[in-house]
């Protein structure tokens, strides 16, 4: 048998390799129909909202709420935030309103749902043009992707929808520049992502600059350069060097070091981060974070993990850094069995019933949501119009969009002994809404753990 023949294996297992293919492309087809079984469905649902809407005095905000009732009912069913549900119902409207031959397409197995991407993607510029124009983009692009994978024809594609579209591409720039912005994505282990959305000369020219400086930091130390490794003091002389360990950063660390620093401390500092005594990046921090800090952990006893609320765990140099900067401290007592907030000292602050939702609540109480505490808003869950009292059992933190839904929408709500908070929907759904336990544990100190009976100094 020769090399080929051989690779191929035998007849039984090019008959398995047939059945399995066959099974991926059976499942393939049902997840297909189900995916667009639920387009439909979604813009069904902003169909809906609309209806609901329509005849209202203030059309753009009857319309606006009706479809933050109608995602919020979905968000419940399908266990994901209604913010999510609100733009999928966009998107589903779109392609249902917009693109019916490309979900046909779709549909029926000619092009997948990564060329479907593409061509919506493609079509925004086309938002202006005529529904003739629009058909003759959508019939061309649809014959393009048949052809090949959705990454090769996404150019392609995109090409062709510069030609149909009715504006320039450089009023549309322009349009787009004013709608630059920066966001930060949380992401695991402590880390996020920082965007920042740009022209794209910009981008390229910040990203080359800081290249740049990573590489001149890069070659700084090689072998025989007196800057091999930096001292905490970032000056880089040999002097101060001999007590650090070698800077042995890849570029693509280094130039994120840069950016930081450019951005905290407006110049790159030679090693802000890798070792000293210094603060490096953390120490030019100013900002308003509401952090969970375990008390061993702060006193470095242990390094177990703080929560950033509303964001992720952080870890504890990272946490530590930051309360050593700190003007104010919130002591929490919680339950050691249940995690719930029992009691708050306040520590130089006049707001002890803030300070008491806030450790509660953590964030947003609308189910789902995660919006921070420090970004929401106090609550009275009986309207105070109505009688309600500014009494603890009475206030929960949330967040702008879901308290404006809880006024002007058929969402009710009621405040349970615990700070439980029940949701009922406009369909008669009810949604449970615990107060949060915080993420790091506080247990009681073992027997002998302690020194002292003194409390913790903060």
């Amino acid at each position: 048998m020769d090399e080929y023949s051989g690779s191929m294996g035998s007849g039984a297992d090019v008959a398995a390799l047939v059945s399995i293919v066959g099974e991926v492309e059976g499942a393939a087809a049902v997840v297909r129909a189900g995916q667009v079984a639920e387009v439909r469905a979604l813009a069904a649902a902003g169909q809906l909202a609309a209806r609901q809407a329509a005849g209202s005095p203030a059309v753009v905000r009857a319309h606006d709420m009706a479809l933050r009732s109608v995602a919020a009912e979905l968000g419940g069913v399908l266990r994901v935030t209604d913010r999510t549900v609100q733009s999928r119902i966009d998107e589903a409207r779109d392609l249902v309103e917009h693109y019916p031959a490309t979900l046909v397409a779709w549909e029926t197995g000619r092009i997948t749902r990564g060329h479907v991407r593409v061509i919506a993607d493609a079509g925004s510029v086309l938002v202006d043009a005529s529904p003739e124009r629009r058909a003759e983009f959508e019939a061309a692009a649809i014959a393009r992707c048949e052809r090949d994978t959705p990454n090769r024809v996404r150019s392609e594609v995109e090409i062709l929808a510069e030609r149909f579209a009715e504006r320039s591409f450089t009023d549309r720039h322009r349009d787009a520049a004013a709608e630059r912005r920066v966001r930060v994505v949380p992401g695991a282990a402590g880390m996020s992502d920082l965007i920042a959305t740009l022209p794209t000369v910009i981008a390229d020219g910040i990203l080359d600059r800081l290249t740049q400086q990573a590489q001149t930091i890069v070659d700084a130390r090689e072998p025989g350069n007196a800057g091999s490794a930096f001292g905490a003091n970032g000056t880089g002389d040999a002097a101060s060097a001999g007590d650090s360990e070698p800077d042995r950063r890849r570029i693509d660390q280094v130039r994120a070091d840069v950016f930081s620093d450019l951005l905290l401390s407006g110049a790159p500092a030679w090693d802000p981060t890798a070792s000293g005594d210094g603060q490096g990046s953390l120490g030019a921090i100013r900002a308003q974070v509401q952090v969970i800090v375990p008390a061993l952990t702060l006193l470095g006893v242990d390094d177990g993990p703080a929560d950033l609320v509303g964001r992720s765990p952080i870890d504890a140099e990272t946490a530590r850094c930051l309360a050593g900067d700190t003007h104010s401290w919130a002591r929490v007592l919680t339950d050691p069995v249940e995690g719930t907030v029992l009691a708050v000292d306040r520590y130089r602050t006049p707001w002890p019933q803030r300070r008491f939702l806030r450790a509660r609540d953590q964030h947003c109480r609308f189910p789902g949501c995660r919006r921070a505490a420090i970004r929401c808003e106090i609550d009275h869950t009986i309207d105070a119009a109505k009688g309600g009292p500014t009494a603890l059992w009475n206030l929960a933190h949330l967040c702008q969009r879901h308290h404006s839904m809880k006024q002007f929408t058929r969402w009710k709500v009621r405040q349970l002994p615990g700070g439980v908070l029940e949701w009922t929907s406009p369909t008669g759904r009810i949604y449970r809404e615990d107060a949060p336990a915080p993420p790091v544990a506080f247990t009681p100190a073992s027997t002998g753990t302690c020194a002292t009976d003194e409390p913790p100094p903060f």
